[in-house]
């Protein structure tokens, strides 16, 4: 795990201001993106049904594509740019924890592949950011580009990241990292296969105009969309032990207890 100077307090030390489990801003992180995707596709549905899942096609289909839900309408765009935008900060620092933990953790001629990591997960997270806050109305160009990266860095970054924890480890796993590979494993194979399909339902609808293709392509996109935030979410088992503390010496750090 990280290693953490001064993890235990001195009794005649400053004690801490606050001191908050790593596990809580995890899961208040993850929260924020999936409460407002939540938010914006329940939105369209029953405020914009029609205009939200309508296509070139002209037939009938069921649910709103991602882009539709959040950068189509208000106020499904403001909610859920404002919880991309906040929940930013929190995953630069999650990803720079992870360069730490691979170090401590990650045999020295695979480190390469660990930072590697960690500048997709940051080249994802900017990426994800940029195509929220530039939607495929405001600048279709900026827009599609920012999408291409994403999914590749994500895709790359979770396939990376995967075999550093399962092959690249200096000694054997703990039990909450066993458990946080076996999530890890699960839902990028999950990820994977959705984008496939949704790629498959996206390019039949536009070729045959079927009703119901592009209803199939938004639920995969769902699904890619829920799978990635539950690959981050994995971070919760990997820093099981951690906590996010403030004293007015040391400022803002992490410590193990």
């Amino acid at each position: 795990m990280l290693p953490i100077s001064g993890s235990y307090n001195r009794l005649d030390g400053p004690q801490p201001l606050f001191r908050i489990r790593f596990g809580k801003i995890a899961i208040a992180v993850v929260s924020l993106a999936l409460g407002s995707f939540l938010f914006c596709v329940i939105w369209s549905l029953l405020f914009e049904f029609e205009s939200s899942t309508s296509t070139h096609c002209d037939v009938h289909n069921y649910l709103p594509s991602i882009s539709s839900a959040i950068g189509s309408y208000e106020p499904q765009k403001t909610v859920w740019r404002l919880a991309i935008t906040l929940q930013l900060p929190a995953r630069i620092v999650v990803s720079k924890m992870y360069m730490q933990y691979y170090k401590d953790t990650i045999r020295r001629n695979r480190r390469v592949y660990a930072v590697i990591a960690c500048l997709l997960n940051m080249s994802e997270n900017l990426a994800l950011l940029s195509l929220s806050l530039w939607t495929s109305m405001d600048n279709y160009r900026i827009h599609r580009n920012s999408f291409v990266v994403f999914i590749a860095c994500s895709e790359f970054y979770m396939l990376i990241s995967y075999f550093l924890n399962k092959n690249g480890r200096k000694a054997p796993l703990l039990p909450m990292e066993e458990k946080s590979l076996m999530y890890k494993r699960n839902l990028f194979i999950t990820n994977v296969t959705a984008f496939i399909l949704a790629g498959y339902c996206f390019l039949r609808h536009n070729s045959l105009c079927e009703a119901g293709v592009y209803t199939f392509f938004a639920l995969f996109e769902y699904i890619v969309v829920l799978t990635n935030m539950a690959y981050h979410m994995t971070a919760y088992w990997d820093f099981h032990a951690m906590h996010v503390t403030f004293d007015w010496e040391r400022g803002l750090y992490l410590s193990q207890f």
